[in-house]
């Protein structure tokens, strides 16, 4: 009898259930979408609701057609949400691409406070925290605040629904804000500052914790963060490789062993397992940009698919047209929530295929200027790039990625690494070896004739917010 497994991937626009066999093929995914919505300027939320029921029809689905081992969890990071003592909804899930909290982090991100705080936590106090998130409850919410029993994410809330406990893993407690990487704690001062106690956060518990479904009995992998599952799904927790994910945000994340700080305080770091970490850079504005390009600007019915073939007709650099796509702030490296977009070089020659081009570039700068600060230029010669996301399965998405880079870039086994990730932590709950994959499927190389264009358009980039670079 065939033996199945389930990586239930929650992200910030859909919730995906990808089933895997025995040897981690891909044999059936489903996914459910659902809005995000923006009640107030530099407010960003879902209903929680709308995020549990996706995730209880993609369990649904999947069940009707696979008997599975096990389910494991991968979640989008930084939702923060209030529940009351009886467990009911205060407020809706408050996304990490929410900006409203930029007056409380602003105030702190600067003192020596807030400099300590990074110090212990490894995340920028920036309006992306949940800890900034509580924090500005507590100063224009205080109602709210003061009924809150609990403060916790999207995925301890459908944890709490299926299993009827709170928990948190320490990759998905190490992206709060409150959470110290180096003693794996709760830390003590940000919540004496916060003014709330240890009770009001999950028990901190690893990754490979387990537990049974109230209503089925079918056995739950806690599973992590997606940033971090994409790294060990893709095979970039190994030396020599450098994750890129580009999805509605996106991630450059390096392994580490032990806690990594930024002087500057410019990178976000995560507990996975042991002494085993993650470095990261991550920006609010990936995917969701092109999004926006299509609804709000062109107003088009193309597909994504027909908006990059219509890219692939303009040259690499896109004419000298610049795109700096800060439509919702930016976190790494340069932590402003009150950045904006731009485009620099529009002349009367460019068209629509220049604008969906040169988004896409500007996606890619970003993350470059994350890596500046994680992985020198003299470092990178022997590193390759795991890209993982629905990005992946465009060619002209990779080649650019490999141009501005100036790097390798190798395409996953599995495009799907956040749930095969999760299927991997489930494996290691259970006991069971984990099969070797083909890590690497495609492996896309620089064109050298790219560099300079992309270097030129890049150092324009970088003139934007030039502050970084001191």
């Amino acid at each position: 009898m065939s033996q199945y497994y389930t990586g239930i991937d929650i992200g910030t626009t859909a919730t995906k259930a990808v089933v895997f066999d025995a040897v981690g093929q891909v044999v059936f995914q489903h996914s459910v979408e659902y809005p995000m919505f923006h009640p107030h300027p530099q407010w960003s939320i879902q209903e929680p609701q709308d995020i549990l029921a996706a995730v209880l029809l993609c369990i649904e689905v999947v069940r009707e057609q696979y008997v599975t081992e096990f389910i494991s969890f991968s979640s989008a990071m930084q939702s923060i949400l209030a529940v009351d003592q009886n467990h009911n909804l205060l407020t809706d899930c408050i996304l990490w691409a929410d900006n409203r909290a930029s007056d409380v982090a602003d105030e702190l991100k600067n003192s020596a406070l807030g400099k300590d705080f990074y110090q212990k936590t490894g995340i920028p106090i920036h309006t992306f925290s949940p800890m900034t998130k509580i924090l500005w409850l507590k100063k224009h919410e205080p109602a709210i605040f003061e009924k809150a029993a609990k403060f916790i994410s999207i995925k301890e809330y459908i944890w709490y629904y299926l299993t009827g406990e709170y928990c948190i893993d320490t990759s998905m407690a190490s992206g709060t804000g409150i959470f110290n990487i180096h003693d794996l704690v709760w830390e003590e001062s940000i919540l004496s500052f916060l003014e709330i106690e240890a009770s009001q956060l999950s028990p901190i518990v690893s990754s490979y914790h387990t537990a049974y479904a109230k209503n089925s009995g079918q056995l739950l992998v806690l599973g992590g963060g997606d940033g971090v599952l994409a790294n060990l799904g893709t095979g970039a927790m190994n030396k020599g490789k450098i994750a890129l994910t580009i999805g509605t945000s996106g991630a450059v994340r390096l392994s580490s062993k032990g806690a990594f700080v930024d002087e500057l305080m410019r990178t976000q770091c995560y507990h996975f397992s042991e002494d085993q970490y993650l470095k990261l850079g991550a920006v609010n504005n990936g995917a969701i940009v092109l999004q926006w390009l299509k609804e709000a600007i062109l107003k088009t019915e193309m597909s994504f698919v027909e908006m990059f073939q219509q890219a692939e007709s303009v040259l690499a650099g896109s004419e000298g047209l610049v795109f700096v796509p800060y439509l919702l702030g930016e976190r790494a490296p340069i932590w402003d929530a009150n950045a904006k977009g731009l485009i620099m070089g529009l002349t009367i020659n460019h068209q629509q295929a220049h604008l969906i081009r040169a988004t896409m570039e500007g996606i890619v700068f970003g993350l470059l200027h994350i890596t500046e600060v994680l992985l020198p230029a003299q470092e990178r010669d022997q590193i390759s790039i795991m890209v993982s996301g629905g990005f992946a399965k465009s060619a002209l998405w990779l080649q650019i990625v490999a141009d501005v880079f100036q790097m390798n870039v190798e395409v996953s086994g599995t495009v799907e690494g956040s749930a095969w990730g999760a299927v991997m932590i489930g494996f290691g709950a259970i006991g069971k070896p984990i099969p070797v994959l083909q890590q690497t499927e495609q492996v896309i190389s620089p064109n050298p004739d790219t560099k300079a264009v992309y270097q030129a358009n890049f150092q324009q980039f970088k003139k934007v917010y030039p502050f970084i670079n001191a």
